[in-house]
């Protein structure tokens, strides 16, 4: 089985990326789809939200409403920060069950794991390969405005909340160069 990161800033073309592989047969797990669900009207990390950030962040019906969430969070990194510690552990354990259930259908299976954080939560190295898609950051805004309903204030603070593509590509390139010469000192 074949493990590969699909990672990127927001709003540069994953999802199309993703669908692309799709349709070549590989499985896709969605992270930002894993996210939504761990997050749940009534599941533990939902609880966990509304405990730190207070009922301000529920819709009527009680589910969390993402905008709000968001605009906290894309405001203040520390809060941020308590919101991925919240759901990243969960997160993480329904990627690797899905993982789990995909490989007892077939060994052989390419699985693409959309994954935006991949390389600022240091998880590269929990897959094989990484495919790095970006766009310029002036079509990140564009998309987000048109996409999300943004402001061009909010998307500007959500695009500089993430850490800039020239560091993921630069992590990368690090990263590469460091497993190579480690083959070749095995090799000796």
């Amino acid at each position: 089985m074949l493990i590969v990161g699909l990672t990127g800033g927001i709003a540069s073309g994953k999802s199309t990326i993703a669908d692309m592989f799709k349709r070549e047969g590989a499985y896709i797990i969605d992270i930002d789809m894993v996210s939504r669900d761990v997050v749940k009207s009534g599941r533990p990390a939902w609880q966990e939200v509304v405990h730190i950030f207070g009922k301000e962040v529920l819709n009527e019906d009680q589910t969390l409403n993402r905008k709000k969430v968001g605009d906290i969070v894309f405001s203040d990194a520390g809060k941020r920060k308590k919101l991925e510690k919240i759901i990243h552990p969960k997160i993480t354990a329904e990627k690797l069950r899905q993982i789990g259930e995909i490989e007892a259908q077939n060994k052989r299976a390419i699985v693409i794991v959309d994954m935006p954080l991949l390389i600022e939560t240091d998880k590269q190295d929990t897959v094989d390969k990484v495919v790095l898609v970006y766009a310029s950051p002036r079509n990140q805004i564009e998309r987000l405005v048109k996409r999300d309903g943004l402001s061009l204030e909010e998307a500007h603070k959500r695009l500089a909340s993430q850490m800039p593509i020239e560091n993921k590509k630069n992590t990368l390139i690090i990263l590469s160069i460091m497993k190579s010469r480690s083959k070749r000192y095995k090799k000796q």
